[in-house]
């Protein structure tokens, strides 16, 4: 396997994974808590969970639809790019607790944090976090963040029905 190697400054992509990780959990200890420590710890692991996930599961061998970061390899800042997906999980579920969305409503959620995901990862794209190759186009990134959110939706649901039972 060849690696590829973008650059190897520290410029846009990584202020971008610093900042965005700053402003989101500066976001998160602001916020009034809404949930237990327990939940809240969880709907954060979501997001690292989810984006690990799926971010690995598209870019090594054999897929390789993209690069994350400057280079092919795993490095400290591929981490920290994943670790910045927890406030903005949290921010979805915080939202959607605070505005008591109803399950009716629960599909134009997802479209909008949907349209919202897709023009953070156009950003993203923009300043080099993602490289995208083999014909890896951003609308199947909606697809997934279709899936994904809907996923959200369907555990935020089971944990208000379910709470912190023991199983």
């Amino acid at each position: 396997m060849n690696v590829i190697r973008y650059d190897d400054h520290f410029n846009a992509n990584e202020w971008f994974i610093v900042i965005s990780l700053f402003v989101g959990t500066l976001l998160v200890l602001l916020l009034p808590a809404r949930f237990t420590i327990k939940t809240t710890s969880l709907y954060l692991m979501f997001g690292v969970f989810f984006g690990f996930f799926f971010d690995h599961t598209l870019s090594v061998f054999p897929v390789s639809f993209y690069v994350i970061n400057d280079s092919s390899t795993f490095e400290v800042m591929d981490f920290l790019s994943h670790v910045m997906y927890a406030p903005y999980s949290y921010l979805f579920f915080y939202l959607y607790d605070f505005f008591h969305i109803k399950l009716r409503f629960s599909p134009m959620y997802i479209l909008v944090w949907a349209l919202v995901s897709v023009g953070f990862e156009r950003f993203a794209v923009y300043l080099g976090v993602f490289h995208y190759q083999h014909g890896y186009k951003i609308y199947y990134s909606f697809v997934i963040y279709l899936l994904v959110k809907s996923s959200w939706v369907t555990f935020y649901r089971m944990i208000q029905s379910y709470g912190e039972k023991q199983f």
